[in-house]
Parts: structure tokens; sequence; C-alpha cells
């Protein structure tokens, strides 16, 4: 991290931190521990997840609070979240960590994933995470640009602000890179019609804080369409 950066943090009132840095999908060891649906989620087994589901609960938690859907969310089993999903597991559940599926997803940039998700019925408008975030702002931090699209036809919450008092946009350029990923985020949610105006904790515009950062494209994207 430059001294430019954190000072820009540390003005925002805040450190770099993000979903990528809480979000723990179960190690080797923990699905070698496995049985029942959890097992099952994990291996994409189908038929034995329809067996096991007429007497096992379909939300039952590991340690770490992850349901069976976690599981095959993390292991992008789709056709073992859709089983789970049939079979009445909660789309909405949180891990210990406050992620549900589709943050999970998001996160992992994993498109199809999320698209059966939300075929599914899941809620691109659940408030996630240690952050009080979204999962549209965990995808805007990372640039996942295809995943931002899909959240935001799904219903999002453009202007959500996390407990970093932070917006998708701004996490967009303040923990983004600049990048073609991380442009093509930014112009996806200017194009979907979010505040271009809301500042940060210390008032701080996205604007102002693509200038700050030196983000000339952001910067030209943003001024295009009238921020200031």
């Amino acid at each position: 991290m430059t001294a430019r950066l954190a000072a820009l943090l540390l003005a925002a009132g805040a450190v770099l931190a993000g979903p990528a840095s809480a979000q723990v999908g179960p190690d080797a060891a923990e699905t070698a521990r496995y049985g029942g649906l959890h097992a099952a989620a994990h291996r994409g087994d189908v038929p034995a997840i329809r067996k096991l589901a007429r007497q096992a609960d379909p939300n039952a938690v590991d340690g770490h609070g992850r349901t069976p859907l976690h599981v095959a969310t993390f292991a992008r089993q789709r056709e073992a979240v859709r089983a789970l999903a049939e079979a009445g597991a909660r789309l909405d559940a949180l891990e210990h960590d406050r992620y549900d599926a589709v943050t999970i997803a998001a996160v992992a940039d994993d498109e199809e994933t999320l698209r059966l998700l939300l075929a599914l019925g899941a809620s691109a408008r659940q408030v996630t995470s240690r952050y009080d975030g979204t999962a549209l702002i965990a995808a805007a931090h990372l640039g996942h640009a295809g995943v931002v699209r899909q959240l935001i036809r799904a219903g999002a919450p453009l202007d959500h602000v996390n407990n970093l008092h932070w917006t998708a946009v701004i996490e967009s350029i303040v923990l983004g890179d600049g990048g073609p990923r991380h442009q093509q985020t930014l112009q996806a949610l200017v194009a979907a019609g979010v505040d271009l105006q809301r500042p940060g904790r210390q008032g701080n515009t996205p604007l102002q804080l693509a200038r700050s950062r030196g983000f000339l494209a952001m910067v030209a994207l943003l001024e295009q369409a009238g921020a200031r």
C-alpha cells in the first residue's frame, strides 16, 4: 500500500479490508469430516441429497454456520444447489461471518452459480458480512463486472452504505486498482443510476476519490456522467 493510499484510507475512517479477507470456505480437513447433506453437497451428489433430505434438515449447519447450500455454493456444485433448494434449503441463510450464498458466489466471481441462485429466488438485496454490506458492494470492490451487472438486474440496492461508510461505487474506486475490470464495474454502476454525489465518511465524493488515486479513466467516466 502506498503512503498516498494509506493516507486516503485513513481520511475515510477505515482500513483496507473487504469481503475476500472475511469469507471462509470449508478447508480440506473440514470437508473430510463432513457427513450427510454437507458431504453430499460438497461432492455434488444429487441422488444422495434427495434421499437424505427426506429425513435430514436441509438447513443444518457445520461448525462455521455453513448450511449444505453454502457448501455447495463454495464448491460450485450447481445441481446440488438446485436440489437443496427444492428440498427446502433457505436461500437467505447466513453463516457465522454473515455471508449468504449470493454473496459467496459474487465474491468468487461465479456468474453461473449466481445466475442459478437468483433464478431460484435468492435475493440480491440482503445485508451481509461483518461490514453490513451487500453482494453488490463486495463484487464492486473486487471488480467483478459481470456479477455487478447481474446483481443490478436483480434489484440490488445501488446506494447501500456499509459500516465503512462506503457505497458500491466508492468501493470500486477506493478498493479497486483503476484497471479495466474496475472501470467496467464503475461503468455498470453509473449506467444503473447510482448516486454519484454521495460522499464517504469524510465528505469525499467518488470523483474526488478517483482524482486522488490518479484513476484518469474513472475520472473521465465520472465527469461525463455529471459527477462533481
